[in-house]
């Protein structure tokens, strides 16, 4: 009786091992299931959040002023730090930022119009939009500014935060301080907001009997039609060759960009690529177009101003040999910006890619050489760019009354004209010597 008793519990404690073993091991298994599939949260990500909500309370409950540290104002401030601090063109957007963002898009806007971009930091204009405040009042690529209505532009101020103090209600003023590296001097400019209309693809027209010239102001939804509208007139009119003038052009959105190159790609074609952190983020865009490219001489002219899409057209046309590259070397913005929504209104611009030309080459933070170098001071590109927004002015001394100074030689127009004239005269002459 006493030794069955026995065997009974050791069969009981045999069972209980058993089942103890095979939960252990069926436990393994599940975990390494749930690991392989990222089903348990990121560990880094747990540590890492909880120990910001640690500090965030200890600031919450001890920093002195108590509505200064409410937790609304102490996540939001976080998010700007964690944002911002990747790079110059990521940044969290509060809900009149994103607004003001989304308006950019629209295109049209209050403001004095001019691009601002953050470096070293310093709020550094990459260039005045034609026609606007900021070009009237003579503010140039390359000026810092120093304050906004009278408060300092800090190092740690936001782009977007600068861009929202320079806008505002149309008609209403706004005071700008500025530096200018090239003459050491600090100016102080009273402007009146406008609305800002910004035109794409601006003073079209055949220079001469044969070049075709179009400006391009930035990229937008519809500058990809309103280019193709603008080629199709040069032509009608008789250009034989193209000046396509991307100066001071700040850039704006890729799929514009593709848009303006197409007509003169195959199709299938690939005219710029997107690189994520992952080898699957990769994204080529190709040309659409059916039919044969627009086959013409091209000079397209740049300079420091000319950033982001600018550089996208100018490099696949450049990497192609389809354009002759004049002027100087181009601002080097090769990043591609993600727009994600948020809660309350707000948003997210986060940096999720680099494009590259069609042979793989990045111009991040390096630029596109030109192939014809033609320097000229931010001086002459304020007067170039005034006389380009007041075509209607062609007396020189009425300019002069007006603007100040006489109209000076577009050198670097001068010089791509003088290009295109080359690639004629070797066209022509490759063309008499293979003809029978």
């Amino acid at each position: 009786m006493r030794m069955h008793t026995v065997a009974k519990m050791f069969k009981r404690i045999l069972t209980l091992v058993t089942g103890l073993l095979l939960g252990i091991a069926v436990t393994v298994a599940t975990a390494r299931i749930a690991t392989a599939w990222n089903l348990f949260p990121n560990r880094d990500l747990s540590r890492s959040s909880a120990y910001v909500r640690e500090v965030m309370q200890l600031v919450g409950e001890n920093y002195v002023d108590e509505k200064a540290a409410a937790y609304g104002q102490l996540a939001k401030a976080a998010l700007h730090g964690m944002v911002e601090s990747l790079d110059p063109h990521s940044e969290f957007l509060e809900a009149k930022d994103n607004e003001e963002f989304e308006e950019d898009l629209i295109g049209e806007f209050g403001g004095i119009g001019i691009q601002v971009e953050t470096r070293n930091g310093k709020a550094i204009v990459i260039a005045p939009l034609a026609g606007t405040p900021g070009e009237r009042a003579g503010i140039q690529r390359g000026d810092i500014i120093v304050s906004i209505d009278g408060k300092a532009v800090e190092t740690n101020t936001t782009m977007d935060g600068i861009v929202s103090r320079l806008r505002g209600k149309p008609q209403t003023k706004v005071l700008v301080s500025i530096f200018r590296p090239s003459t050491k001097a600090t100016l102080d400019l009273s402007l009146v907001r406008e609305i800002i209309k910004i035109e794409s693809v601006r003073d079209v027209h055949v220079i001469g009997d044969s070049v075709g010239y179009v400006q391009l102001t930035e990229f937008s939804e519809h500058t990809g039609e309103q280019f193709g509208k603008a080629l199709e007139q040069l032509l009608k009119d008789g250009a034989t060759s193209l000046v396509i003038d991307m100066r001071d052009n700040p850039g704006g959105l890729l799929d514009a960009a593709v848009d303006v190159a197409e007509p003169f790609f195959n199709k299938g074609e690939t005219i710029v690529f997107t690189k994520g952190r992952k080898p699957t983020d990769r994204e080529d865009y190709k040309a659409e177009t059916n039919g044969a490219p627009l086959a013409l001489p091209i000079a397209v002219l740049i300079n420091a101003g000319s950033a982001s899409a600018a550089e996208v057209v100018t490099g696949a046309l450049k990497d192609t040999g389809r354009a002759v590259v004049v002027g100087e070397r181009s601002f080097g913005k090769g990043s591609v910006q993600s727009v994600f929504k948020l809660k309350n209104g707000e948003g997210l611009r986060l940096t999720t890619a680099r494009y590259y030309t069609p042979s793989g080459v990045s111009i991040h933070e390096k630029g596109i050489a030109p192939h014809v170098e033609v320097v000229m001071t931010p001086e002459e590109d304020g007067k170039i760019r005034r006389q380009r927004a007041r075509p209607d002015i062609s007396d020189p001394s009425e300019f002069k009354v007006r603007f100040g100074f006489e109209p000076i030689a577009d050198r670097q127009l001068l010089t791509a004209i003088e290009v295109l004239r080359g690639v004629r005269l070797l066209t022509e002459r490759a063309g008499s010597l293979t003809s029978p």
